[in-house]
């Protein structure tokens, strides 16, 4: 196998972004004709098949510039507020560093450390644990976290989930995402609109075919129903298409965002912990399937796994553990919040009596390498190897 490092992705996501803007046109051409084969279906005059695509194909190219120009001022508006619709589904609102100084400084040092802009930080209520990055440029770029993510992660792991959000961002994937979302709207919107109009159409052509006579409907109707049928195969390949385009985003940008995760924090540990308490907990309901495909875990399971956009949290893991040597504690039961809270009290007053805190021991009951002063991790773009 080739070498794929991390260069090697970010220019392949430069190349794929374009490919995808370039397909989005494509695809909106493909709509424009099949409406207008369903046009001429509707009003067949009895010429035949051959004829009516050829009065299709004149018909739509008067109406490219019209589509061209409709869709670069959606492309415009989701440029410029996609942000905006994000938050407005998910809830997420900017956070300051006296709002959430814990989170807020995580962030800051990894961006100082690797000199990379700080995108803006949010969070959003949620019960489930996860975390997603947005934005098509630096102006633009965000992180949200959700509110149960800080309640139940520590510091260390935080981390490795901002890394691993800032690793999307630094690689092209966000935008990459962003721009297939975009070209999914499109398709959607103009494929309601067609099924809208053609069953309207329908019906009405169902009523006036009733007054006509039998040997006439036949004549008239024939030519057309190939055409209204062409129509609904064309527009159904371009959602299908459009939807493939999300799928076929390749699975390897999760491996390369761990992995970077785990260059920016040297903690490959704290990755594998922060995705071990996430698994399984990562839903967010009432989110749409767009933004659970920009999030760290996106859970499938069975059937629904073969379209998935992420690989599973055990193959990740393993992948952590055999190139960053990163030690795995298995599925991990959590304790319901409630159960934390009421925990709270029990160390707060231990520390007011001044006993002495033993630090928590790891799995395999030593101190984790995390903790001690010193220990340095082997960077895992060495073994991805970092040229194209």
């Amino acid at each position: 196998m080739a070498a794929y490092g991390l260069y090697t992705h970010i220019r392949s996501n430069r190349r794929r972004s374009a490919a995808l803007l370039v397909g989005l046109f494509f695809l909106v051409y493909l709509m424009v004709f099949a409406g207008a084969l369903m046009a001429e279906g509707f009003l067949d005059d009895g010429q035949s098949v051959n004829e009516l695509v050829g009065r299709a194909w004149r018909d739509m190219l008067p109406a490219v510039p019209v589509a061209t120009l409709a869709t670069l001022i959606w492309i415009l508006i989701a440029w410029r507020f996609h942000q905006a619709m994000i938050d407005a589904l998910t809830g997420g609102h900017e956070v300051t560093r006296r709002e959430q100084p814990r989170l807020y400084n995580l962030l800051e040092n990894l961006c100082i450390s690797r000199g990379i802009p700080m995108p803006r930080l949010k969070i959003m209520e949620s019960s489930a644990l996860n975390a997603f990055a947005t934005g098509l440029n630096e102006k633009q770029y965000s992180i949200t976290v959700t509110s149960a993510l800080l309640d139940r992660l520590d510091d260390a792991e935080i981390e490795a989930v901002l890394a691993h959000e800032l690793t999307h961002i630094r690689n092209g994937d966000v935008r990459m995402m962003v721009i297939a979302v975009i070209i999914a709207g499109v398709i959607s919107f103009v494929a309601e609109i067609f099924f809208r109009v053609m069953f309207r159409g329908g019906l009405r052509m169902g009523r006036s075919s009733g007054s006509s006579s039998s040997s006439g409907g036949s004549r008239r109707g024939g030519s057309g129903a190939v055409l209204i049928l062409i129509a609904v195969v064309l527009v159904a390949i371009a959602w299908l298409l459009s939807i493939l385009i999300r799928f076929a985003l390749s699975r390897s940008r999760e491996f390369l965002a761990d992995a970077g995760a785990v260059e920016l924090t040297k903690n490959p540990d704290a990755m594998i912990m922060a995705l071990r308490k996430i698994q399984g907990r990562g839903e967010m309901p009432g989110v749409t399937s767009a933004v659970m495909e920009m999030c760290v875990d996106n859970p499938r399971s069975g059937f629904a796994d073969l379209f998935a956009s992420h690989p599973s949290i055990d193959r990740r893991v393993d992948a952590l553990v055999r190139m960053a040597g990163g030690r795995d504690p298995g599925p991990l039961m959590l304790p319901e919040p409630d159960h934390i809270d009421a925990a709270a009290p029990d160390e707060s007053e231990a520390a007011d009596s001044g006993a002495p805190q033993e630090p928590a021991p790891s799995q395999d009951g030593a101190q984790s390498d995390a903790a001690r002063p010193g220990t340095t991790f082997p960077g895992p773009w060495d073994r991805f190897g970092r040229g194209g």
